[in-house]
């Protein structure tokens, strides 16, 4: 990859706007303005990190002429986008005409640039029922907001939207958490042309519910191809979860620097780790998994070492897939949806792994043991009690399952096969700089501190089991063998929430295992 054109748009003056609905989204937002002759459209699509990225690759500019080449690129975009907007009027296809278009460019988490375009367009009418649909990036997440207002010489008999400016044309998002996105993709009014009045006399149209409001016709059935996106406070730069890379934080500013020493190397390094571990300790990432696996078996330390170092290595390559996806083949492939099917996957190996688990745990023997007495004179008695014929040594172990390489393989796995976004932000960061070794390392330091979270969960469990009683009797063996079980149905649990949120069945809020 030429590299002169992303560092070009670093270099550029940048609006300084913190983009908060996560680095996959594209947010979308159209204003409608029905007038006695036209149709004024402002459309707006405001890109986060990784679709931006990709938007720049894909313009291939070169050197010296990138600067030049920019407002031409945004152009013929923004006639693009256009020409994916579905508009008809009374049931006849609509054409709409580019006026002009607006680029800006933003600073974003890791300082990779965000983009933002502003199409104005019009489409010549004179009245009637107006239809109106966006396709653009029907697969990606995001704010999309519609609007709907009268213009001079319109009356607007009814609209499936009103005219309230939520997010000022996707420059201020609103700081409340509880605001949930609009998702609004489809659009309706009916309007007739009526005879030029002067500004005094024109009505006022106010937003539905406060004054006199406007007459609403059905409300549109809106299309589901992407999952909402989340609240716009949860992912700003002073809210965002712990652990997530975000716009001006210390790693975004050290990676901007022209010239890294060393120290500066090694820094970068560590807080990348220090980030990864945080961000583990956030909701989900398989901490329930990891604790519900263990328990109930023998694990050592080494069974957790090697969870954490399958961990790294699965999400490392993870990871990386995606970035080589974002890189070359943005144009056929939708990284969301890579990511989305990984965590399919690592959804149903996990219901698969608590059903290998359950099955394991159920054929134990419920009362078999063998016990070994030490005496004060010197030597060792072994006791073995016969029953029936038969002996059976008892012991007294209260955890019956004994732990499998085949298991830690399948939980490591599937515990670092969903790709993390702050991890991809931080490789194409460097990849954009012309720093792609460094990014790998970044990626990977990255990926230990998340690993090393799951197996201090791991330690932690393998030495609490022993601060248990080590009780003899049938009911102590009977309330661990039950824990056992239920633990490996915690894990199916868990494996089945995670393959419906990641399927887009359940809401994100069920992921906080």
């Amino acid at each position: 990859m030429n590299r002169a054109p992303v560092l070009l748009l670093l270099a550029i003056p940048k609006l300084l706007l913190a983009h908060p609905m996560g680095n996959f989204s594209v947010n979308h937002y159209a204003r409608l303005e029905v007038t006695a002759t036209s149709v004024e459209l402002d459309y707006v699509l405001d890109l986060a990190e990784i679709p931006s990225f990709e938007l720049l690759h894909g313009w291939n500019l070169s050197g010296a002429s990138a600067r030049a080449d920019l407002n031409a690129r945004a152009t013929r975009q923004a006639r693009a986008w256009l020409g994916n907007l579905k508009l008809s009027l009374d049931g006849k296809p609509l054409p709409v005409h580019l006026r002009s278009a607006d680029l800006f460019i933003g600073d974003g988490a890791a300082n990779l640039p965000v983009v933002r375009i502003t199409a104005h367009g019009i489409a010549e009418a004179r009245g009637g029922k107006l239809g109106y649909e966006d396709l653009n990036y029907p697969d990606r997440a995001g704010w999309k907001e519609i609007v709907i207002a009268q213009g001079p010489g319109a009356t607007l008999e009814s609209a499936s939207h009103t005219d309230r400016d939520i997010s000022k044309a996707l420059t201020q998002y609103p700081p409340d958490p509880t605001q949930a996105p609009p998702q609004d993709l489809r659009a309706s009014l009916i309007w007739t042309a009526a005879p030029v009045i002067s500004k005094t006399e024109r009505p006022v149209v106010t937003a539905a519910g406060a004054g006199q409001p406007r007459a609403m016709i059905s409300p549109v059935e809106q299309p589901r191809h992407a999952p909402a996106a989340v609240s716009p406070a949860a992912l700003n730069p002073k809210s965002a979860p712990p652990g997530t890379v975000v716009r001006g934080d210390f790693l975004s500013r050290l990676l901007h620097n022209t010239t890294l020493t060393p120290w500066m190397l090694l820094l970068a390094l560590a807080v990348a780790f220090g980030l990864g571990a945080v961000h583990a300790l956030t909701p989900g990432h398989g901490k329930t998994i990891v604790a519900a696996y263990l328990i109930g078996s023998r694990g050592a330390i080494k069974h957790a070492a090697f969870l954490g170092a399958m961990v790294t290595f699965t999400h490392t390559i993870s990871v990386f897939v995606l970035g080589i996806a974002t890189l070359f083949l943005f144009q056929w492939v939708v990284p969301e949806k890579i990511a989305q099917v990984c965590g399919i996957i690592s959804g149903i190996s996990i219901v698969a792994l608590g059903g290998w688990m359950m099955c394991r745990r159920l054929k134990m023997p419920p009362h078999a043991h063998s016990h070994t007495h030490s005496h004060d004179h010197g030597h060792v008695h072994h006791h073995h009690h016969d029953h029936e014929g038969h002996t059976h040594p008892h012991s007294h172990s209260h955890v019956p399952d004994k732990l499998s390489w085949a298991g830690l393989v399948a939980l490591g796995v599937s515990g670092g096969l969903v790709p993390c976004e702050s991890a991809l932000v931080l490789m194409l960061s460097a990849i954009a700089l012309g720093r792609a070794g460094f990014g790998l390392l970044l990626l990977v330091s990255f990926s230990l501190g998340l690993a090393i979270v799951l197996v201090a969960i791991g330690v932690l469990v393998i030495y609490a089991k022993d601060l248990f009683p080590k009780s003899r009797g049938s009911r102590a063996g009977a309330a661990f063998r039950w824990l056992s079980t239920a633990s490996a149905a915690v894990v199916i649990i868990i494996g089945l929430l995670m393959t419906g949120v990641s399927a887009g069945i359940l809401q994100s809020r069920w992921m906080a295992y």
